[in-house]
């Protein structure tokens, strides 16, 4: 179904007309504390998923709250028989507030602050992270009913009380009810855009193969003068391991570590050095000035599509005030691989094991725990989808929509994947300096404004 110009700009000006409305809707699920990592306010949770269902039945989605182990979640659905059906997945639950003194004004109360660049921020906690991000697709949907008086595509939405928690119910949700949300591809809104006049799709996400390491030389911590040069030294043996995990040009050396891994396209790395990024500002900002990672690759590709080995802790031995002599008998080092497309979190975990047992003299011994294992996701470059998305963010923003990857993991993206099949775009507005989970994180108007406005558009192309 192609679909005339004319009524998506009838959609797009019934959004303009009606944004006090969309943003008191807005207001109204802020102002709910539907914190879930703290029980005592597991009922806020529960109103805040009615809220959401209710809302969404207002607009003609069979919707419903759904009881999990956890928090519930939110199911609506207005599916079509044929054409394309998509399945957009965002979070109700936020973070505590504390520390409440730092808040300029009350969390939960949403007030409206003008920025040095002239636009006006709502501050709050969950304005951004995820409640103003998700409403821009429900207001979206909201304009294409109003004008129309259906949804251009098939539409199932998921909302989610547990993403601040780790999500530990998601994924027997999803095994229970795959039949249900099966779709054809997955939206989600809560990501970035690449700057503040520039949309982005986020298609590349490491995964993370997490480990803990501890080893044991001496039964008992020893005097060093006593046993000195004598006795192993744990922290000298934990230390090596990590000397050796990385090579000179600062590539990894665990061996098969790269197994699987391929190449960026042409096409890709042509965009993203079209991208607006300073490269060196970027490690100015946390003072430094040398990249660390393979030598010969942008800090793009680096952090974003280069699989990497982290040093996350070391403990041992004595690290009170003053000094203590001591020889210690057990040392722990925490170790996380970020991974790309390609790599097998397990095999991962498996050769790095590997390799530290080959390190490990024969009279000490070495322990591993395993705290989280989650594949990289790569969205097809070719997907139609894809493309479709980018040309409709392009429109709106009247700036080329940048296709993005991103250094950090969302096991959630996986769960889709593997439970259900389908792939995942994540398109979100919003910005960097949003301090998500921070006190007085705020939330653009602009963002809310313009972010309803691309959702008109994608649905559009998707349909066209």
């Amino acid at each position: 179904m192609t679909i005339d110009q004319s009524r998506i700009d009838a959609v797009l000006a019934h959004v303009d007309a009606t944004l006090p409305e969309s943003l008191d809707r807005l207001y109204d699920l802020i102002r709910i504390k539907s914190i879930s990592t703290d029980p005592a306010y597991k009922a806020d949770c529960r109103a805040c998923a009615e809220w959401l269902a209710n809302d969404l039945g207002t607009i003609g989605f069979d919707a419903s709250v759904r009881d999990t182990t956890g928090h519930p979640m939110v199911v609506g659905h207005q599916r079509r028989e044929a054409g394309a059906n998509i399945l957009f997945y965002g979070h109700y639950d936020v973070q505590p507030v504390d520390p409440l003194a730092l808040w300029e004004s009350p969390p939960f109360e949403p007030t409206l602050k003008k920025l040095p660049d002239g636009d006006t921020a709502i501050v709050a906690r969950g304005a951004s992270d995820d409640k103003g991000q998700m409403m821009t697709f429900v207001e979206a949907c909201r304009a294409w009913k109003a004008v129309t008086g259906s949804l251009p595509v098939g539409v199932s939405i998921l909302f989610e009380g547990e993403e601040e928690a780790g999500s530990p119910s998601l994924a027997p949700f999803l095994d229970q009810s795959a039949a249900e949300l099966k779709s054809d591809v997955v939206y989600v809104c809560d990501t970035d855009m690449w700057d503040r006049e520039t949309p982005a799709i986020t298609t590349m996400l490491r995964g993370l193969c997490s480990q803990e390491i501890e080893v044991t030389c001496a039964d008992r911590d020893l005097h060093s003068g006593m046993f000195g040069n004598a006795a192993r030294n744990a922290l000298q043996v934990i230390s090596e391991i990590i000397a050796s995990l990385r090579r000179p040009d600062g590539s990894v050396a665990v061996e098969g570590f790269y197994d699987g891994v391929t190449e960026l396209s042409e096409d890709v790395r042509a965009q993203w050095a079209r991208l607006p990024f300073d490269e060196k500002g970027f490690l100015a900002d946390v003072g430094l000035s040398i990249p660390a990672g393979e030598m010969g690759r942008s800090i793009l590709e680096q952090v974003w599509a280069r699989p990497s080995c982290e040093i996350n802790g070391v403990i041992g031995g004595y690290t009170g005030e003053g000094f203590k002599t001591v020889i210690p008998a057990k040392a722990t080092a925490k170790i996380s691989f970020r991974l790309v497309a390609g790599q097998d979190p397990e095999k991962i975990r498996d050769a790095f094991q590997a390799h530290v047992r080959a390190r490990i003299p024969a009279d000490c011994s070495v322990t591993f725990k395993t705290y989280g294992l989650a594949p990289a996701i790569s969205m097809p470059l070719e997907s139609d989808f894809l493309k479709k998305t980018l040309g409709a963010l392009t429109t709106e923003w009247e700036k080329e929509a940048a296709l993005a990857g991103t250094g950090g993991s969302i096991p959630i993206i996986g769960e889709f994947k593997q439970r259900l099949g389908a792939d995942a775009l994540l398109v979100g507005f919003a910005r960097f300096d949003n301090r998500v989970h921070s006190p007085n994180e705020k939330y653009d108007l602009s963002s809310f404004h313009k972010g309803i406005r691309s959702w008109v558009r994608i649905l559009a192309a998707i349909a066209g």
